[in-house]
């Protein structure tokens, strides 16, 4: 019997690269980045400003290619794909929840859920449904046809991600994903992200708070564009108390 450990990796970087060129100034904001994340992990990434969390961030979402190294997706070398291949991947494969929530103000919560679909090869009814469900899963089931404005924020980022969800994807990327909330409400989405990893469910979120990061298995801390270390919650100094803290109230 094959277990999630004997899978090859999910997402695996090698020697990962990111070089920008900035006027007269070269920024080596990813400095080979060593890598692997497994199936149904839940990891957490966190590190100062310009420390290359945001640029890792953007590799792994395929939003940005690296200068340099390799980068498989299930398999697959990512980092060699054109830029439509990209979107692809993107698409079918990647769900993404930002601080910003980023929902269209005049479109109903249904609506903005079902966007994803329309780039691929669901639409019209079928679209309505998969949007819906996603909308369940989340628990706004009741706010489907709510404008944003009619939602609070905590609503809205539950909109973004049954948004993510609605294409079933490999994995969810949340970028600072409770920068915006409140302490309640970030202790509600945290859940929300438990249920889903409990389900199985790969999650990648960066987030500057330790008490968010330690809700995931692993936190990797960036500094000067590397990996400085790659730690169970429970075993990394900052997180542990707070990891201990969950686990005693769950």
């Amino acid at each position: 019997m094959t277990t999630p450990s004997d899978r090859p990796p999910l997402l695996e970087l090698t020697g990962i690269t990111r070089i920008f060129h900035v006027g007269s100034e070269t920024v080596h904001a990813l400095a080979g980045v060593d890598l692997t994340i497994r199936h149904g992990e839940f990891v957490s990434i966190m590190g100062s400003s310009g420390s290359g969390k945001s640029t890792l961030m953007n590799v792994l979402g395929c939003l940005d290619r690296p200068t340099d190294g390799d980068y498989y997706l299930d398999g697959q070398a990512v980092s060699r794909m054109s830029s439509w291949a990209l979107a692809d991947v993107r698409n079918a494969r990647l769900g993404f929840v930002f601080q910003s929530f980023e929902l269209m103000a005049r479109t109903p919560a249904w609506k903005n859920v079902a966007l994803p679909l329309m780039y691929g090869e669901s639409g019209g009814r079928r679209a309505k449904v998969k949007a819906l469900a996603a909308l369940d899963k989340v628990g706004l089931s009741d706010r489907a046809s709510h404008r944003p404005s009619q939602l609070s924020g905590g609503q809205k980022q539950r909109v973004a991600i049954a948004r993510a969800l609605v294409n079933e994807p490999k994995i969810l990327f949340a970028d600072e994903p409770t920068g915006n909330l409140d302490s309640q409400t970030t202790s509600e989405i945290l859940d929300l992200f438990g249920q889903l990893h409990a389900e199985g469910h790969t999650l990648v979120m960066v987030t500057h708070e330790s008490d968010v990061a330690a809700h995931a298995q692993r936190v990797i801390r960036m500094k000067d564009g590397r990996a400085d270390s790659d730690l169970s919650t429970d075993q990394d100094p900052v997180t542990a108390p707070f990891r201990q803290s969950i686990e005693v109230t769950a």
